[in-house]
């Protein structure tokens, strides 16, 4: 097969798998601004069902920010450091806990929610606020924040480095600050980016956990879906998708933004 022909080949495998994904959501999101799904465009497009969608369930949509904005936060100040001691653990050790580690993932997460129930649900405090689905989302998604760290701690040598920087005499918390976090900007950004997206969208954890007072936007999706008009979760799928957009490209937009101050650095002069 020719050069040409085997570009041919790769855009056309790339443009269908791209439609394969996007379609569905292009669909979903139209139904949302339609009059009428089953009638089609030719019913006209509005914006009513978006308004139903918000006057119902805006605060779904505030308490899934801040879970998932503290989940990160809470997955940061455990996760880093949890790598960075792994990274210096022994292999079989840190081989087993990673495993450990993994299990909320492995297991379903109804089986991972039932377990909270049972160990944290005689509170009755924590169980009737929002931090017992934070306890959930923070168990399920760490593990996608210490593996990207870890993985990028090991290609950089991180034992070198920091050994380097103790000869010079920093400290413990000057090392991890200063050569630790530094040189894991990339892996932070990338479990950043996991956090983020796992935990707004996260749904078999959150439905076993929420109360009618503590209702998650996933959960106030699957209940449009269920007893309201298709037009209803659809408008409410719009919604879910213009939420997280913007968080992702902050994100893209800090990882870009600290990648031009590192290279601005590496060109001034000594």
């Amino acid at each position: 097969m020719t050069r040409r022909g085997l570009f041919t080949l790769q855009l056309l495998i790339t443009t269908l798998t791209a439609l394969f994904m996007l379609v569905p959501v292009v669909l979903s999101m139209l139904a949302g601004v339609t009059n009428n799904y089953f009638i089609g465009l030719r019913s006209g497009l509005t914006l009513k069902w978006v308004e139903q969608v918000w006057q119902m369930y805006a605060d779904t949509f505030w308490l899934s920010l801040l879970i998932a904005l503290c989940c990160l936060l809470v997955t940061l100040v455990i996760g880093v450091p949890a790598a960075w001691g792994l990274l210096k653990a022994p292999r079989g050790f840190a081989a087993r806990i990673e495993e450990c580690l993994m299990l909320p993932v492995a297991l379903p997460g109804l089986a991972t929610a039932l377990g909270i129930i049972l160990l944290y649900g005689q509170f009755s405090g924590l169980r009737d606020s929002w931090l017992f689905i934070l306890v959930g989302h923070v168990l399920f998604t760490l593990p996608f924040m210490m593996r990207p760290v870890l993985a990028v701690m090991q290609a950089v040598d991180m034992p070198r480095l920091e050994e380097a920087s103790a000869s010079l005499g920093a400290g413990f918390w000057q090392r991890f600050f200063t050569v630790v976090v530094p040189n894991c900007r990339n892996g932070i950004l990338a479990g950043a980016f996991m956090v983020i997206t796992l935990s707004v969208g996260e749904f078999n954890i959150t439905w076993m956990l929420h109360t009618p007072l503590t209702k998650t936007l996933p959960v106030g999706l699957a209940d449009s879906y269920a007893s309201m008009r298709l037009e209803v979760g659809s408008a409410y799928t719009l919604i879910f998708i213009l939420m997280i957009l913007p968080l992702l490209l902050l994100l893209n937009a800090l990882n870009q933004w600290l990648n031009r101050a590192v290279a601005r650095q590496h060109k001034e002069p000594a």
